[in-house]
């Protein structure tokens, strides 16, 4: 698959009109799903399949060649998140664009510290790490299978959860 990536950021950040193009990233089962859904935002063909490997429900497949994109099966994917943590690009997220009372969730692997915890507000950063809203800390994994990387849920407004893929809790920031 051949992605058009003259449309991508002078940053590098893809921009939705990149990620609609590729195989992973389900915009239109997103918008009716109503449960929390896999997006994955990767445009790069270098061996990699974790997400595929992980994934419990074959939601998500690579297969052969291993440089493949991964492509998602919006239908089989119960958003468990077990591809969250496992992604070495942090390329992989779950989003719920309806969680109800205008509300949506983001669920994203975070690498830092401190770590936030349950119930902390946080700001919500876009692709380019620019601030969009407030958001909620919703609940925090720290499996041991994780190696180090937290998954961590946040609750935003609906209409910024295909936005929001990162988080600054840092006060004041």
């Amino acid at each position: 698959m051949s992605i058009d990536l003259s449309k991508a950021k002078a940053s590098g950040v893809l921009s939705e009109d990149v990620l609609v193009q590729t195989p992973g990233y389900p915009l239109g089962a997103l918008k009716s799903a109503g449960k929390p859904l896999v997006m994955i935002e990767c445009a790069q063909t270098i061996p990699c399949n974790p997400c595929e490997t992980v994934c419990p429900f074959g939601a998500i497949t690579v297969g052969e060649p291993i440089t493949n994109l991964p492509v998602v099966d919006a239908e089989k994917c119960n958003g468990c998140g077990a591809c969250v943590a496992i992604c070495p690009g942090l390329a992989v997220f779950l989003v719920n664009m309806d969680a109800g009372g205008g509300l949506g969730t983001v669920t994203l692997s975070y690498e830092y510290l401190p770590v936030p915890e349950k119930g902390d507000t946080v700001r919500a950063l876009d692709r380019e790490g620019k601030y969009v809203c407030d958001a909620t800390v919703d609940k925090v994994v720290a499996a041991k299978s994780y190696d180090m990387t937290k998954v961590i849920t946040i609750t935003v407004p609906a209409e910024h959860a295909n936005t929001v893929r990162g988080i600054d809790h840092r006060r004041g920031a």
